[in-house]
């Protein structure tokens, strides 16, 4: 709270509102004249002003419709109940209340100045702490009568920090604070009021007084009629209401009916009012003692609940018993099984074993010395040496990676041309060392080398020499270096200790050097892959650089289109309202419109390839195009993963609206190349934008790995509104596709049910993989496009994944899909986005039969007529240890022939891909150093 010589000043108010018996809002007695113009200005706009759309601001003034009388005041919105109500205060009056989003509209600059009302407290008083609810009443209605339409003189004392004057109030010669004290609705201060203590005493006085009411009951509950507080008619008579009313037919926010001052003075008979307090206490003693009895029948009850309970648990403990003594039983039989098995497969192994070993023990002087003689020649002679000119390659290749790092580091175009200059020059010189290097490589025997080799290596194969080779040996032995241990052992039994130290050394270099000249070549395979590569995408840029000439004529080409298609969409606007309309020239005009329609798609298209192709080229060996051409939107589609288009407007679709649909956000369907598309508003704002682009881009990315196999509603193209603060999603439109529209007119039979739900757990479980819970799935985004693909739909891209998740939108007809743990306020998971989908699962299986529901909310499975392996799934996923998604799509019910999904193939090995880069090289090579020209796969 401030003091200083501004508030030592006087003024004049009518009061209009009053809080308590020491605080009420007033009106200076000189805004008169702009209380009648505010109202005659807001009786002539609001009614055609629009209501608030989206997430409201809470620091801008509104128009609001009073209930009571439907007339139209400024307002602020104090908190946003639901999706249909507010709570508004009105700034001009001191009250509030709830109100109807259409009952709240815009209204103009104009009318955004402050408030006329302040709020009073009276100097140096303050609410008892032992005041009960019938006397706080009571206090209101008194100092209403004083305040009330009365003109108030208020020295000004001091201010707190919310706004509120600190003031002594005289109503002509009566000191209204003083009257307050002796009524006892309030008392002094013990303390003078400083800057941390006003603030402070007035919580505290609140919480007393609701600690001192010690009941649910509210604080209005007992008041004869809330409204009078916060009405006001004129203050100097009924003449200035008559004039607002006539000249604007628009008045004050206040009751129907006008009470007098004197409905709220107290009598002064303090035996009246003291009769009236007992009655008071009486009543609610009598009805304490009604919650009392009911809270001990409750009691009995939760006693009676507990003793069964209790029972329960020892019929439990029984069962359990009886299952462990069973589960033990059961061990006990496996064990023995599996000693039988094992001890038969050991036998039979035995038995080989000893034939093994005769044979070996009669050629093992001749076989294992020949072997490791070979070993010693083939590794010794045919040893590979490491090429000439790797060493230089490697070294340019250092160099060229460390320019390209410091052309992506730089910010200025100046500074970048050098960089680039001198990356291109050492570019040159890799060149020339890749085709080196693969010259001398294609003459090696690289692959013909690794197989010898790989022979040899005995700790790569499971074979006790180079003669015989013993199947299903692995079965049994720990290891391949058991085998070695075994061999050598059995060949050295005769043999003195200086023979085994030579055959052991010359055994343990033989491997070290196989080991040395295997790590070499694979070494040489993994750089000539990255070489082949390097001079397949260099032959076309070796002297010149990339441009953005191709991307600069398709985005002229798009405005010529644009252009062209919004001139014959106001040709068709005229012929349509003119009163010479012709059916023959209105076809024509709509076959040329569709046929620009399409055009403009075709050229975004192309747009879209061309910046695919820019990317792929910054990406890998140009990032320099981000810096010179910063125009060609490179940056923003690679931020978008494709996704968003600069090309793309709403005002050039033939869209037409969904009010169905469009209970949260406006959504129309149009059609693009002959494809229904749904087109998806945002609203949104500096900071929301750049949300609403990284949450989409990373969907669409998960999307874009797998595509038509992820399971995910595809987002077609992200575009931004540049009239409105609008961001729109297109994505396909599968009318009467979802969940909750198919249950509703033909639901889906049990194998559909099952192969639309496996698309969902693989919708789930790309989502998951790419770290995105959904957070929001219900009937109503999950679809089943022909009655047997399953797909996840998409989500508020304007929302985190915890604001989608307490959006109370996750329900499958009236069974809510929110998990325990969210319900208790821990944040959302992938294990959430499971509990969903099984209740969904759930949903779909009960159809006609009873949906049963414990007390904790989780769905009751017990007697649900589904197929044993369907009721397994239910509980693993309804349980509180839930199965992940990818787990799901392993589950047995999953897994019919029909059902099982094609899962994307391993790539190839190194070996096969060095073979497929020596067979391109050579092409490339027969072709005098020229390529064909081909485009650019960016899928690489």
């Amino acid at each position: 709270m401030e003091e200083d010589l501004g508030y030592s000043k006087v003024e004049h108010v009518v009061g209009c509102h009053v809080e308590d018996a020491v605080t009420f809002w007033a009106q200076n007695i000189n805004s008169n004249d702009d209380i009648l113009k505010l109202s005659c200005a807001l009786a002539e706009v609001c009614p055609q002003a629009n209501s608030i759309f989206g997430n409201p601001d809470l620091n801008k003034i509104y128009g609001g419709c009073f209930s009571e009388d439907k007339c139209w005041y400024r307002c602020k919105i104090q908190q946003v109940i639901s999706d249909e109500k507010c709570q508004v205060f009105y700034i001009d009056y001191g009250n509030s209340e709830i109100l109807n989003r259409s009952d709240i509209v815009e209204i103009p600059w104009k009318l955004q100045f402050p408030e006329v009302a302040k709020k009073y407290r009276f100097w140096g008083l303050q609410i008892p702490p032992n005041q009960d609810l019938n006397q706080f009443d009571q206090g209101r209605k008194f100092l209403c009568s004083l305040t009330f339409e009365k003109k108030i003189r208020m020295r000004h004392k001091a201010l707190y920090q919310d706004g509120t004057i600190v003031a002594q109030a005289e109503c002509g010669e009566v000191d209204i604070g003083e009257e307050m004290v002796k009524k006892g609705f309030a008392e002094k201060c013990k303390f003078p009021p400083n800057a941390s203590s006003c603030e402070e005493k007035n919580s505290d006085s609140v919480q007393c007084l609701a600690w001192n009411v010690k009941g649910s009951v509210p604080l209005w509950a007992n008041r004869c009629n809330p409204a009078v507080y916060s009405r006001r008619k004129a203050c100097f008579g009924d003449q200035l209401a008559t004039s607002l009313r006539n000249s604007t037919g628009n008045h004050m926010p206040l009751a129907k009916e006008k009470n007098t001052a004197s409905d709220f003075s107290v009598g002064s008979n303090i035996s009246l009012a003291k009769i009236k307090q007992d009655q008071a206490l009486f009543e609610e003693n009598e009805k304490l003692k009604g919650e009392k009895e009911a809270i001990k029948e409750q009691n009995q009850i939760i006693l009676q609940n507990y003793k069964e309970l209790e029972l329960k648990m020892q019929h439990l403990k029984c069962e359990l018993q009886e299952e462990k003594k069973a589960s033990n039983e059961t061990q006990k039989h496996l064990e023995k099984t599996l000693q039988i098995c094992v001890g038969i497969k050991m036998r039979n192994l035995a038995a080989k074993f000893k034939i093994l070993k005769e044979v070996r023990h009669k050629k093992m002087n001749v076989h294992f010395g020949d072997d490791l003689s070979e070993a010693v020649e083939v590794v010794t002679e045919g040893c590979l040496a490491t090429p000439s000119s790797l060493e230089n390659l490697e070294k340019i290749w250092t160099e060229y990676n460390l320019a390209q790092e410091m052309i992506q580091l730089c910010k200025n175009v100046s500074e970048g041309e050098s960089l680039i200059l001198k990356r291109n020059e050492v570019q040159q010189s890799l060149y020339h060392a890749v085709e080196e290097f693969i010259l001398e490589v294609d003459q090696l025997p690289l692959s013909e080398r690794s197989r010898t080799l790989q022979f040899f290596d005995l700790t790569s194969e499971v074979t006790l020499n180079s003669e015989e080779v013993v199947g299903n040996v692995d079965e049994v032995l720990e290891n391949v270096e058991s085998n070695i241990c075994k061999e050598l052992e059995i060949s050295l039994v005769e043999q003195d200790e200086a023979d085994k130290k030579i055959l052991l050394n010359v055994y343990n270099k033989v491997i070290q050097k196989i080991h040395q000249e295997q790590y070499l070549i694979t070494i040489v395979q993994s750089k000539y892959l990255a070489s082949v590569e390097f001079k397949k995408q260099m032959v076309e840029w070796l002297n010149r650089s990339p441009n953005i000439e191709n991307l600069l004529l398709i985005k002229k080409a798009l405005k010529s289109l644009k252009a062209r298609l919004r001139w014959k969409l106001v040709e068709k606007n005229n012929l349509e309202e003119t009163d010479d309309y012709n059916d023959c020239e209105m076809t024509k005009i709509k076959q040329e419109i569709t046929t620009l329609r399409n055009s403009l798609f075709q050229e975004i298209h192309k747009e879209k390839k061309e910046l695919e192709k820019l990317n792929y080229l910054v990406q890998k060996w140009f990032p320099e195009l981000l810096l010179l051409h910063p125009e060609a939107g490179i940056q923003k589609y690679m931020n978008s993963g494709g996704l968003l288009t600069l090309s793309l407007e709403r005002d050039l679709l033939d869209a037409e609206p969904l009010k169905e649909l469009s209970t949260k956000r406006p959504l129309v369907c149009s059609e693009v190349q002959d494809q229904k598309v749904l087109l998806k508003g945002y609203s949104v704002d500096v900071n929301t934008e750049a949300k609403v682009i990284e949450r989409a881009a990373k969907y669409h990315r998960a999307w874009s790995g797998l595509k038509e196999k992820s399971g995910l509603l595809q987002l077609i193209y992200l575009f931004l509104c540049k009239s409105d603060p609008l961001a729109y999603l297109m994505v396909p439109y599968y009318p009467g596709a979802s969940l909750g529209a198919l249950q509703a007119s033909k639901p889906l039979t049990s194998e559909e049910i099952l192969k639309v739900m496996k698309g969902v757990a693989c919708g789930l479980h790309t989502l998951h993989r790419a770290d995105i819970v959904h957070g929001s799935l219900h009937e109503n985004n999950v679809f089943a496009v022909n009655r047997e693909q399953g797909l996840v739909g998409d989500f508020d891209f304007t929302r985190s994944e915890d604001q989608r998740a307490s959006a109370n939108a996750m329900k499958a007809g009236t069974l809510s899909l929110i998990s325990p743990e969210l319900k208790m306020g821990q944040p959302v998971s992938p294990a959430s986005d499971m509990y969903a989908y099984g209740c969904l699962l759930f949903w779909l299986c009960v159809q006609d039969q009873e949906c049963r529901i414990k007390e904790d909310g989780t769905p009751k499975l017990d007697g649900l007529n589904v197929e044993d392996k369907v009721k397994s799934l239910l509980l693993n996923l309804i349980s509180c240890n839930r199965m992940t998604a990818e787990q799901v799509l392993e589950a047995d019910c999953f897994l019919w022939p029909s059902m099982i999904s094609v899962l994307p193939q391993d790539e190839p090995g190194k070996e096969h891909e060095y073979e497929k880069a020596k067979e391109e090289s050579q092409d490339v090579t027969g072709l005098d150093g020229k390529e064909e020209d081909n485009e650019i796969d960016t899928s690489q």
